[in-house]
């Protein structure tokens, strides 16, 4: 079961990242924020391409879902943390961090 302290410990892992407020929530950017993390540390809103975001909820339905708003289209995926194991947690960091590196287009 994966839980917001282990997000922040492997999000901070992933080179060039650094964590700043965002309203309520904490973010976690490179370049941009590719995931942030409810002030309850029990979700977290992922930046997935569209694509990446069907794929996503598709194999852990229980655990992904689409962001309901125009975010939501844009591929940001909620997660519920305690539905998730470490390896599907680092799986979907590394994912979204990916696109917050210098030089990546915006999805």
């Amino acid at each position: 079961m994966a839980t917001g302290e282990m997000l922040r410990s492997l999000a901070l892992s992933l080179e060039g990242t650094v964590e700043a407020p965002h309203f309520d929530r904490a973010a976690f950017k490179v370049r941009r924020t590719y995931v942030t993390l409810a002030a309850d540390g029990l979700t977290a809103n992922f930046k997935f391409t569209p694509d990446e975001q069907q794929f996503k909820c598709m194999m852990l339905p229980e655990a992904f879902s689409p962001v309901q708003n125009a975010w939501g289209r844009q591929g940001w995926t909620t997660g519920i943390l305690s539905k998730l194991d470490r390896a599907d947690l680092r799986d979907a960091l590394e994912m979204a961090w990916k696109h917050a590196q210098p030089g990546t287009r915006r999805q």
